[in-house]
This record gives structure tokens, sequence and C-alpha cells, in this order.
């Protein structure tokens, strides 16, 4: 076992990348928990944007999206996705690598349920992704779903949630004259235990 100690100690990353956002929670004044999540589209050309994680579980990272956004399209396509968060407040950084399945039940049901009427109706009006002919079309949109939609908007069923398991968890924190400590978890499958290998700056 790699010796490890201070921020890096423990036996469970999912604790130890709880710990480290919830730290940055008290720290970073936007969206603490926004990651960069990486996809690629059917000729290997990656694509990267911001995304809320919004669950740490024991063995997943969750967020919620369009199934139907190019994201979500990718997502399908390939199983696999990954994604960094980078707390600049923090000098730490996450990197996640892993395979990735659809949280479309109760989960999603509640987490669509608490967020606010306007963006429940903005995820039945928005063709995420897709061309938009303009703004204000896409607000006579959103008055049109208000009316048909009302106060209590079911989730819509082309958008949950993903759960990324990972085969690759990276925590990384600023070292002095850039000899950053860096330390990879790592497994060949969901059902192997984890490698830890500390690695280079």
């Amino acid at each position: 076992m790699t010796d490890r100690s201070g921020i890096f100690a423990g036996d469970d990353p999912f604790r130890i990348a709880s710990d480290w956002l919830n730290e940055a929670s008290q720290l970073e004044a936007v969206d603490p928990n926004a990651i960069a999540l990486a996809t690629v589209d059917a000729t290997g050309l990656p694509n990267v944007r911001m995304v809320l994680l919004k669950e740490i579980e024991d063995q997943a990272f969750v967020f919620y999206t369009n199934y139907e956004s190019q994201k979500g399209q990718e997502i399908e396509a390939s199983g696999k996705a990954a994604f960094v968060l980078h707390w600049k407040t923090l000098a730490r950084q996450i990197r996640v690598r892993g395979i990735v399945t659809r949280e479309d039940g109760e989960q999603a049901d509640a987490y669509y349920a608490s967020r606010s009427l306007k963006s429940r109706l903005g995820a039945w009006a928005s063709a995420q992704s897709q061309p938009l002919q303009s703004r204000e079309a896409l607000i006579a949109k959103v008055a049109k779903v208000t009316l048909r939609q009302g106060i209590n908007p079911q989730r819509p069923p082309y958008w949950g949630g993903y759960r990324i398991a990972p085969l690759e968890i990276e925590f990384w924190a600023d070292g002095t004259s850039r000899l950053h400590d860096r330390f990879r978890w790592s497994r060949g499958n969901l059902d192997e235990p984890w490698t830890i290998t500390r690695l280079n700056p």
C-alpha cells in the first residue's frame, strides 16, 4: 500500500472525494460541484462541457441531464465518460474515468422535483443541443409548456441522471515548486479491488 497521509488518507476514495467537496463548498463562491465532463463522438473526437455533480454515492458519481442532448447521445453510444473537479481555492483536483449507467427511477424523480419550477419547465421546453431559431422562440415554448404542464410538471421521459462508476480516480494537490502530489486509484473492472499508485507530478 502506498504511504498516504493528511488529505490523501483513507481506504475509501468516495469518502475522500466527498470530504474534499465538502471542504471546497465552504470556500468556493460559485458551484463548487461543477465538473468538466468529457465524452467522445462516433468518430472519437472529444467533447467537454461543464455540468453540476449532484451526488457522490458509495460507489459512483451522479449528475443529471437531457438524455437526448449531445452528451447524452455520446454516453449512450460508448457507455463511458470522464470528468475533472478542480478547486482553485483548495489548489486540488479530482479526475475520474469510468462506466456510465442511467439513473431514471425514483432518485431521478426526487431530484427533478427538488428543482425550481422554472428549471423543471425548462427541461420540458429545451431540445438540448439541437438548433434553436431564436431566444424568443425558446421563451414562447416555455410559455406553451407552462400552460400544458402546470405548476407540478412530472419529470420528462428524456431527462434524468447518469451514474459514473469509476475505473480510475486520481487525487491531485498542488505542491511547492510544482512538485505536486498525485495518487491514482485504479481497477480493471468494477468488481476488482483498488490499486493505489503515487504518480510523478
